[in-house]
């Protein structure tokens, strides 16, 4: 589904992303794992297609389609969903109402029937009881004033919504509980699918419990210097990133 080659990006005139390759099958859930500042959120932000992140090599290719070539909105209308570490408040903006313009939006860009105020709701109430959101809560303005673990759920809740085709995580573990952590990674794991894949972007190993990975890469210097099983997750957590930098 991802095919990523010898993808080298700068940001600030400086080259964060330094021959990175990666290929993740449909199906599939890959964990990047690394040091900060190794260039996982900036990969990211390139596949979706953030401005100020400039491609100066290589490629990444979803389906067959360069990926790189289109603008942000349309990435999305194929079907790419990044969640974001920190996800951004919009005052005067309710939930639902945001949700929905995007949900059209993307079905409008793909030639199919926007979805009907009733059937909307409907399936908004169904997807919000599963991650135990409060409905009342989507009527406030998005993320404002949401606790952490609040801000995480709604990421998942527009993902089940949205229903896209590749799941970018960047950090959706940062700042939750353990309950909160559960039912986020509940929710992620109900998306999982033969004709879909994620990426799960992390620091830590305990996410991967989880959402149980079918493959862990090591990012680090700016390209990806290991990869393996699940296993490689619980070898980072006990020896840390320090040969891996040394090595990259």
């Amino acid at each position: 589904m991802l095919k990523v080659e010898n993808l080298h990006a700068v940001v600030d005139g400086k080259e964060i992303l330094k021959g990175l390759s990666l290929e993740i099958p449909a199906g599939q859930v890959h964990a990047i794992m690394g040091p900060n500042g190794a260039g996982k959120s900036t990969l990211s932000y390139v596949l979706t297609g953030r401005d100020g992140y400039e491609v100066i090599e290589g490629s990444a290719t979803l389906d067959g389609e360069d990926l790189l070539a289109l603008a942000p909105d349309v990435r999305a209308a194929r079907g790419v969903f990044l969640s974001f570490q920190y996800p951004l408040e919009i005052p005067g903006v309710p939930a639902l109402t945001f949700i929905r313009t995007a949900l059209n939006a993307q079905r409008r860009a793909r030639g199919e029937d926007e979805v009907s105020a009733p059937a909307f709701l409907k399936l908004a109430r169904e997807k919000a009881a599963a991650l135990k959101i409060d409905f009342e809560m989507l009527k406030r303005a998005l993320n404002v004033g949401f606790s952490g673990g609040e801000k995480k759920r709604m990421e998942i809740l527009q993902m089940a919504m949205l229903s896209p085709r590749f799941l970018i995580l960047d950090e959706t573990d940062s700042g939750l509980d353990i309950d909160a952590l559960r039912i986020v990674a509940d929710g992620v794991n109900a998306l999982r699918s033969p004709d879909r894949a994620m990426l799960v972007i992390t620091h830590y190993q305990r996410l991967l419990d989880y959402i149980k990975p079918d493959r862990v890469h090591v990012l680090a210097g700016g390209r990806i210097v290991a990869s393996g099983g699940p296993e490689l997750a619980h070898e980072l957590e006990r020896g840390g990133y320090e040969r891996y930098e040394q090595a990259a």
